[in-house]
């Protein structure tokens, strides 16, 4: 009987091990770290930043403030080629943060079937500023493009969301559509064919140039830097701190963390001393 109570143990202490090694990552990367639900309560308290701050409000007049006066210098100086502007559309002109906060709100995350849903409704507001820069640039004749990696069974409803807020609409043709890659840049050159580009407007970096595309932390940052003198004069951005490829790029681009490893991940970067 001892020898068998010797056995019994032993293969409890090897049952017992064997599960404190093969724990899944999310626990192990989580055991030291507090959850917070970031990702939740950072989308809602990102989305009331963007729905109540009136310092966003002023962040987005003064995008398309300076948008607007590169226009006109660009008017001024009798252009050979018909002008032409480049506008993505979410967060750029159209708020989106309520469908960011139903989700949250439910413990979700975003998912392609629901985001479609969202934008079938064809509801998404404005931001402040928006309709009077475009409506300006469409008087003054220049194209505006808009160029988005919503897909084309989300059309209907953008051009609903477009019209409900006089948001000009030149062509069925001024609205591109993502179809295969979601790099816009041949999208851009194909633009760039007939027009002169004089604004890129967007809130991700990969609205404005390829060098931005699927780029480390680390490379966006020097990429802006290198960019540094477009900005404010052929980069236009508008703010978003809900979500865009600064996130994803935290990731290295890989989506199939965990909500807890995340969480942990986003807890771990920031620091309290500088």
């Amino acid at each position: 009987m001892k020898n068998f109570n010797i056995i019994i143990a032993s293969c409890l202490l090897v049952l017992v091990t064997s599960c404190k090694t093969t724990a899944p990552i999310s626990q192990t990367s989580t055991q030291n770290t507090p959850y917070q639900d970031l990702g939740h309560h950072g989308k809602i308290y990102a989305a009331f930043y963007q729905q109540r701050a009136a310092e966003y409000e002023a962040l987005c007049l003064q995008a398309y403030n300076i948008a607007q006066l590169r226009l006109d210098e660009a008017l001024a100086k009798n252009p050979q080629r018909p002008l032409a502007i480049i506008s993505d559309i979410d967060e750029t002109f159209l708020d989106n943060s309520y469908y960011a906060v139903e989700r949250s709100k439910m413990g979700k995350n975003y998912d392609q079937k629901t985001w479609e849903e969202w934008t079938a409704k064809g509801i998404a507001k404005p931001l402040t500023g928006s309709q009077e820069f475009y409506q300006y640039a469409a008087n003054k004749g220049i194209q505006v493009f808009y160029i988005t990696n919503r897909t084309e069974q989300e059309r209907a409803g953008t051009l609903k969301n477009l019209k409900k807020y006089n948001f000009p609409i030149q062509g069925d043709d001024h609205l591109i559509l993502r179809s295969k890659e979601s790099s816009k840049e041949n999208r851009r050159k194909d633009i760039a064919k007939n027009y002169e580009i004089v604004l890129l407007l967007g809130d991700n970096l990969a609205d404005f140039a390829d060098i931005f595309d699927k780029k480390s932390e680390g490379d966006r940052s020097a990429a802006v830097k290198s960019s540094a003198k477009d900005f404010g004069k052929k980069f236009i951005i508008i703010p978003n701190v809900g979500y865009g490829d600064w996130e994803a790029s935290f990731y290295n681009y890989k989506y199939d963390y965990t909500d807890q490893q995340k969480d942990a991940m986003m807890y771990d970067a920031v620091k309290a001393n500088p």
